[in-house]
């Protein structure tokens, strides 16, 4: 039984963040897993930022109701969910992902929770579980899934080389460079042709 497991932005939805720094004017907010694997000193450094321009849950939220599927994502993601069970694996938020999820028509994803207070400003973040997207693949696993794995980043990278098949999608060339033995693709259709193939 196979489980296909996907990465969130950058794979099917555009880059949360960088969204929200082009809105803001804020270019520090641009950096992502693609540029810091290290995701707690990442989120520490947006939550500065953030505490510093004085912007809080309610502004980002703003900016993700503007935020569409990269084209062709619903498609993908229709007919990869028609010939398999997928998976979203997340280092988001459910603050975050809850109307993201609904222009893709629902499907499942397993994210993380941001801590907010009363006044709406972001104090921290609570991860679902350490190093969440390996950690999960290896329990979907545990209980008898052969899963395949795609995403874009640093931290895609665990649950890409721990499953049956990975492939990194739309990656960096420092990322694509780096692990030569990742299949790396750029479009839709040869990322659905690489899942058929694995699971024959």
């Amino acid at each position: 039984m196979y489980i296909t497991c996907l990465d969130l932005e950058g794979v099917l939805v555009p880059e949360i963040w960088i969204a929200f720094a082009e809105a803001t004017g804020i270019p520090e907010l641009k950096k992502t897993t693609r540029d810091e694997p290290d995701y707690d000193k990442l989120m520490a450094y947006r939550i500065g930022i953030l505490k510093e321009h004085g912007l809080g849950l309610k502004e980002i939220q703003d900016v993700i109701a503007t935020i569409e599927p990269l084209e062709g994502a619903k498609e993908f993601l229709d007919e990869l969910r028609s010939i398999t069970q997928v998976i979203i694996i997340s280092d988001t938020f459910n603050q975050f992902a809850t109307p993201l999820m609904k222009k893709l028509g629902w499907p499942t994803i397993f994210c993380n929770t941001l801590e907010v207070s009363d006044s709406g400003e972001v104090t921290g973040f609570k991860m679902r579980v350490e190093n969440s997207k390996y950690t999960t693949v290896r329990a979907l696993q545990s209980i008898g899934y052969d899963t395949i794995a795609s995403g874009d980043s640093y931290n895609d990278l665990g649950m890409i080389k721990a499953s049956k098949a990975g492939f990194l999608f739309r990656s960096t060339e420092k990322i694509i460079a780096d692990n030569p033995d990742v299949p790396a693709y750029e479009t839709y259709a040869e990322l659905l042709d690489a899942i058929k193939a694995a699971m024959v």
